[in-house]
């Protein structure tokens, strides 16, 4: 792959995806990370997106919320161990919460496996993981259909909650800094968001690098009704620390 061709796959990526790590550029483009670096400087000097640590986010993303389909390829591998480490933290006889987004769904499948646990959900496709779960009760909430996340938002979907006690809610998002906590670029999904999140006695925000230290237009929780990050070891560690001095407890998945 030429330098100029190589630069457009990863100004695509990082733009439709709006934040992306080094380690998973490299990964896609078949190229050292020293290489990847040296396109993003190049890049950056152009004003086409900006460097962070570990990786580079697309300039003015704060209002721009990536589809499920843009969000499928990016970190795949850090969502599958995320989602491992996170079925831990879930007991047999557990009601949970389960908001939508990929590792979310990667999560769901992973629980679908379990004899005994009831699960509430916004996310059309959490709920299909469990189609052929005897032993799971599934509570899908009702609300307007947000096609592009496949997720129900809006005034009934908030209602459908608002009487329920979870244990745990696990949550993603775009965005996630010890400041503010998760965010997300649309204030329908931030708002469903939250009522998951107030159901819940501990929410459990479900981040692999690439949002970690990522701040989009609209906060959904945060930090101090965050009980657990669960992340990856690319994640941004000055980003972790001051989650950690907050009182959050932070879960690396390697």
């Amino acid at each position: 792959m030429f330098a100029a061709e190589r630069r457009q796959v990863i100004l695509e990526l990082v733009r439709s995806n709006g934040a992306v790590s080094l380690r998973e550029l490299a990964r896609i483009v078949k190229t050292s990370e020293v290489t990847v670096r040296r396109d993003l400087r190049q890049l950056e000097a152009e004003g086409m997106l900006a460097r962070r640590h570990g990786g580079a986010v697309a300039n003015d993303r704060t209002a721009y919320e990536p589809s499920y389909n843009e969000k499928t390829g990016v970190a795949s591998d850090e969502k599958a161990a995320i989602a491992d480490l996170a079925a831990e933290l879930v007991s047999p006889g557990d009601a949970i919460v389960i908001g939508a987004g990929t590792t979310t769904l990667a999560l769901a499948k992973r629980l679908a496996r379990l004899s005994e646990l009831t699960v509430v959900t916004n996310s059309l496709l959490a709920a299909q993981a469990f189609a052929r779960s005897p032993g799971v009760e599934v509570m899908v909430t009702g609300g307007l259909l947000r096609g592009s996340i496949h997720a129900l938002v809006g005034s009934a979907a908030e209602n459908s909650v608002a009487t329920l006690r979870v244990r745990r809610a696990f949550l993603s998002g775009n965005g996630l800094t010890a400041a503010r906590g998760m965010s997300t670029p649309n204030s329908a999904v931030a708002a469903i968001d939250r009522a998951l999140a107030a159901t819940a006695s501990e929410v459990v925000a479900l981040m692999d690098n690439t949002k970690v230290g990522i701040d989009t237009m609209v906060q959904t929780v945060p930090a101090s009704s965050i009980s657990h990050v669960v992340t990856d070891a690319a994640a941004d560690p000055e980003e972790l620390a001051a989650l950690r001095s907050s009182g959050v407890t932070v879960h690396i998945a390697q």
